[in-house]
């Protein structure tokens, strides 16, 4: 297992962390003032500054990433279908931009009718035949511009809305069905927030091994918990034994960034300096 404790250079900043406090550019300046030496933007940031100013603050402020927030949200009706897919395929095109080493897919859950009024579908299994043949078409695309897709379970409770594939073993099964022969362009993004309860969650990472895992994202969760998207906890501050899953997927070959990605109203209410330092002093003492 890594040793953590004596500096940050592992460390990377998921954007998400500080996004209330500044814009893509403002974090980008925070980070490296800090010594950070990697970040894993989102789209929507990137958008606001425009993409070629964020590849070029990127490159100017000589940071890494560790991954591209994110493609996905595959399930749709007919009417939206030809949308989604072109979405994906310009996240592909930010994300080899930037130099990202993954795109990050979170998926969708039961899919939304475009006719007005319309009532979202109760049909689960729909939606993820939707998720499957959206990644298996999205991966030729990716495929050609060298950028690996890393499929994000997310904890159930985001079923309905977020993401149908909920746990690592349908991640991997994905991966499995759609690049059998591992050639390293489909993988998975391991965040502890999603996947800490899983009693199957130890033999998975090891299943996916350093070929699949293409991301490992920290925060904590607190009990209890007041919002299920926007309470996510600063690492240490609630119950997931952080280090006993870093050790997990670090015994499975991962050896990329560890990646801070906290969503919560408390913390975006604290000045981006404060929470960055917390952040790096916690991935030193606790990750």
């Amino acid at each position: 297992m890594r040793d953590l404790s004596k500096d940050h250079s592992l460390l990377s900043l998921n954007t998400a962390t500080v996004r209330k406090q500044g814009d893509l550019l403002a974090i980008i300046e925070a980070c490296s003032r800090h010594g950070i030496g990697a970040v894993s933007p989102w789209r929507d940031q990137v958008a606001s500054v425009g993409l070629e100013r964020a590849v070029r603050a990127v490159k100017d402020a000589g940071l890494k990433l560790s991954g591209y927030c994110r493609g996905g949200m595959f399930p749709a009706d007919a009417a939206r279908r030809s949308e989604v897919r072109e979405d994906n395929r310009r996240a592909v095109d930010e994300a080899a931009a930037l130099g990202a080493p993954c795109l990050v897919l979170v998926v969708g859950g039961l899919p939304q009718f475009s006719r007005p009024g319309s009532a979202p579908s109760k049909d689960l299994q729909a939606a993820r035949a939707m998720v499957e043949e959206g990644i298996a078409d999205l991966l030729d695309y990716a495929r050609a511009a060298n950028m690996p897709l890393a499929i994000e379970p997310l904890h159930p409770m985001y079923a309905a809305d977020r993401a149908c594939v909920n746990t690592l073993a349908q991640a991997l099964d994905i991966c499995d069905r759609l690049d059998p022969a591992r050639s390293g362009v489909l993988g998975v993004a391991v965040d502890v927030y999603h996947v800490w309860w899983d009693p199957e969650l130890d033999r998975q990472i090891e299943r996916a091994e350093r070929g699949r895992l293409l991301a490992f994202h920290v925060c904590d969760w607190l009990v209890p918990t007041r919002d299920l998207l926007l309470d996510r906890g600063m690492m240490g501050d609630g119950v997931i034994d952080l280090r006993r899953i870093r050790a997990c997927v670090e015994r499975a070959g991962f050896d990329g960034f560890v990646e801070v990605e906290i969503f919560s109203e408390d913390w975006w209410a604290k000045p981006m300096d404060e929470v960055i330092q917390t952040c790096i002093d916690r991935h030193r003492t606790v990750v």
